[in-house]
């Protein structure tokens, strides 16, 4: 990033702190929700018993950083084979959007994911990293849903699935 963005990320991060919040569930299980934007849902699922089915809870809010992070946490615990994309994917940053565009079609040359419409998704994460990551998970991809009787359907699906 250039030194104005990353003086605007700074400032953004002052005036609108917005907390990590990962929950961790199930060390066992292969599944991880990303909730997006949808924190209230994020925070549903930690206190329903869906935490207790899945390896880690989690939300996304921007198509860079977030997605590193995503990236690199997904592909250092091999268990973790199926991610669930649900919730309201961010406004102007639709890193919800990003994430299936890396899926599919990876990152270019200059590290930015390939068919991304957001306003910056160039990654720090490698081209190995990418296909790794490709190779591990599957997404689910339900970006809009933010019921947990439907998240808990889902979830059901898969156990009989798997």
């Amino acid at each position: 990033m250039n030194l104005i963005e990353d003086i605007a990320g700074e400032l953004c991060r002052i005036i609108l702190p917005i907390e990590e919040e990962l929950f961790f569930g199930d060390s066992k299980s292969n599944i991880a929700i990303c909730t997006l934007s949808s924190m209230n849902l994020l925070r549903d699922i930690s206190k329903s018993s869906i935490i207790k089915e899945v390896a880690i809870a989690g939300r996304l809010l921007s198509e860079n950083k977030g997605i590193d992070s995503l990236v690199r946490s997904v592909i250092s615990n091999k268990k973790i084979d199926t991610i669930i994309l649900c919730g309201k994917d961010v406004l102007g940053h639709k890193s919800g959007d990003s994430l299936l565009c890396l899926y599919k079609n990876g990152i270019d040359v200059n590290n930015m994911i390939i068919g991304s419409s957001s306003p910056h998704p160039v990654l720090t994460v490698t081209k190995k990293e990418v296909s790794k990551f490709q190779g591990q998970v599957k997404i689910i991809n339900k970006i809009g849903e933010t019921s947990i009787s439907q998240i808990k359907n889902i979830l059901e699906t898969l156990r009989k699935t798997q």
